[in-house]
């Protein structure tokens, strides 16, 4: 008896393993606020993302603070045995930072670095609800994508339509002839993490080919040991 339950315990293990697929990410970079904002879907949102990667056993890239979403989901994956990197400029670490933080921190000297160490240890980028930062972020990692210097899959967590306007934006500029219909769907969007990390597995890169792929080292140009990226002029 104790010897069938012994092996129908493995069994369910194994199948427990194997309900998880294997992540062909290593490292995802999530851009998200430094608030929590007014509704708890949000704050949940950010730690089902966080519980979401631990699963697939993908490690987690963010702004590196402690606060609001940031430390939500920071929290998720380091409670769940992940590895953390946060990457936060000098400046920012007594207005983004407050008691202890999570992971490895890893301190830049600007935004613009920031954003280049965050690009360049990610396979993708995930944008939950943010500000003004979050929005800017979200959309130099889109126009990268344009301009054919990376391929990394770019997602959006709608959480509660909190994007929905956003989307709208840039429906209407297809619409009006300012993003090309193909372009439309450089990014991908989902209101849950599941299913956003999901087709963030299927995606395949949309490419112009006009436009030259640029190789990412090579809009890399470090000094004084700072990691600056140069975006086409």
């Amino acid at each position: 008896m104790r010897e069938e339950l012994k092996l129908r315990t493995e069994q369910l293990m194994e199948e427990e393993t194997t309900m998880v697929k294997k992540s062909k990410f290593k490292r995802v970079c999530v851009f998200c606020g430094s608030s929590s904002g007014k509704r708890n879907s949000y704050q949940d949102a950010a730690i089902q993302l966080g519980e979401e990667l631990v699963a697939r056993k993908v490690d987690l890239v963010y702004g590196g603070g402690s606060l609001g979403l940031m430390g939500l989901v920071s929290e998720a994956v380091h409670k769940g045995g992940g590895h953390v990197m946060g990457i936060i400029p000098t400046t920012l670490m007594g207005k983004e930072i407050t008691g202890e933080t999570v992971g490895e921190v890893k301190a830049v000297t600007s935004m613009h670095q920031r954003k280049a160490e965050m690009a360049r240890h990610s396979d993708a980028f995930i944008a939950l609800p943010g500000g003004y930062g979050t929005l800017e972020e979200l959309l130099e990692v889109i126009a990268w994508a344009q301009l054919g210097i990376h391929s990394k899959p770019v997602g959006l967590l709608n959480v509660d339509g909190y994007y929905n306007f956003l989307l709208a934006f840039i429906d209407k500029a297809v619409d009006d002839g300012f993003i090309q219909p193909y372009q439309r769907h450089i990014f991908v969007s989902a209101t849950n993490a599941k299913d956003l990390v999901q087709k963030l597995e299927e995606y395949v890169p949309v490419q112009d080919d006009v436009v030259a792929q640029l190789s990412w080292e090579k809009e890399q140009v470090e000094y004084n040991s700072s990691l600056q990226v140069e975006i086409a002029h």
